[in-house]
């Protein structure tokens, strides 16, 4: 390495630029997987919505075309046929833009009915006070949740005293009993409460179900189909006709992107060895030359009783030195990289890009067995020489 620093750096540098794209990528990629497993974990993930649709197939004396209504009535019926499978069934039901006011100050706003379920559908974060209970749904309660900002302009100047105070809403006044943080601004009262003061005849526009840790894409896609019979049964439509009820399978859907995440996660490995390939070939190169040069001592060597395996740990240890030393160059370089994207763009998917304690001993493993293979055949090669004809070599 000292009589060949030109050439050792160019070779190793092929290694560095190939352990840096290596560890760049199974970062990435494994940043996007942590996020995915963490959004897989959150219970919006874990959930089938049902819509109401238009029938395209004759049934029963019914023409084609026929509106398919979801009903109040629908929810207990999907809950107690599937309670086994289904952890809980809800809906939501919006109001008008009626305002909120207190004595001093109003906003203008609508607010919307749910289950306590809601409340991780959502991804609300409750700051004060607490959520929607099943309690308030069955007492029909007159109680509400403030986001925020509405909590900060009804009961200025940050909102804090507005757990347990009271706000007009509807012509009625409600108790407001939790503050919440998340994307959008939305009032929520209990379900039932907002049936109360809707007109109709209970229609609702979508149905929830909330599954039991559904890990299996079938498991998940039979839950969805037996739902459809269920509710073609009750609406008297063709359970083979999927217009008649919109669903989408959530869980179904991020099972089928988690499958596709695995195999990117293989793509990337391969993609990342095959540019260490061309380090590894560098240095088996620069190692068959270094063979070559060495003829005459490697024949010395083994004229004065070197055994061959001490030929063949030299060789070898040669390459795994170039390789390891500037595989680390590789491996500092993709971390700094890796660190700056998590700093600086601070985004899930980055964050879990951080190169960590495991991906570090597997690219030290990956480093050791590359140099192994780099300096294989050179070292075999060295074995075959022939102490008399070694000693001729000039």
């Amino acid at each position: 390495m000292r009589h060949n620093k030109l050439r050792t750096a160019l070779t190793g540098l092929s290694v560095a630029w190939g352990i840096f794209m290596l560890i760049t990528l199974v970062s990435v990629a494994n940043g996007i997987t942590r996020s995915f497993a963490e959004d897989m974990q959150n219970s919006s993930n874990q959930k089938i919505s049902v819509w109401g649709g238009v029938t395209t197939k004759p049934y029963h004396g019914y023409r084609e075309g026929r509106d398919i209504r979801l009903k109040d009535s629908d929810i207990s019926i999907i809950n107690r046929e599937h309670k086994n499978t289904i952890k809980e069934v809800s809906s939501e039901l919006s109001g008008k833009q009626s305002g909120v006011s207190t004595n001093k100050t109003y906003v203008t706003a609508g607010y919307t009915g749910v289950f306590p379920s809601a409340l991780g559908l959502n991804q609300l974060e409750i700051v004060n006070g607490r959520f929607i209970s099943d309690k308030d749904l069955d007492n029909n309660a007159k109680v509400m949740v403030l986001p925020e900002e509405y909590a900060e302009q009804l009961f200025p100047p940050d909102g804090r005293n507005a757990v347990g105070q009271r706000v007009n809403c509807a012509g009625l006044s409600f108790l407001v009993v939790g503050v919440y943080k998340g994307r959008f601004r939305t009032i929520y009262i209990p379900y039932t409460t907002a049936r109360i003061f809707a007109s109709g005849d209970n229609d609702i526009d979508e149905i929830i179900l909330h599954l039991n840790d559904v890990s299996e894409i079938t498991e998940a896609d039979g839950i969805e189909k037996s739902v459809r019979n269920t509710l073609a049964a009750t609406h008297d439509f063709d359970p083979e006709d999927n217009s008649g009820v919109w669903i989408w399978n959530a869980i179904s859907q991020a099972l089928t992107v988690q499958s596709a995440i695995g195999i990117l996660n293989i793509g990337v490995w391969v993609l990342g060895l095959l540019t260490l390939l061309s380090g590894i070939i560098g240095i088996s190169n620069i190692m068959f030359v270094s063979v070559k040069e060495r003829t005459h001592e490697i024949g010395i060597r083994r004229a004065i009783g070197a055994k061959p395996m001490k030929i063949l740990t030299q060789i070898l240890v040669e390459a795994i030195v170039i390789t390891t030393l500037f595989g680390y160059i590789g491996i500092v370089m993709g971390t700094a990289l890796t660190e700056l994207l998590a700093s600086g763009i601070g985004d899930s998917m980055f964050e879990g890009a951080r190169v960590d304690l495991a991906m570090a001993a597997q690219v030290t493993v990956v480093l050791i067995v590359a140099g192994a293979m780099a300096g294989l055949f050179p070292a075999l090669k060295a074995l075959k020489v022939k102490p008399v004809e070694a000693l001729r070599d000039e």
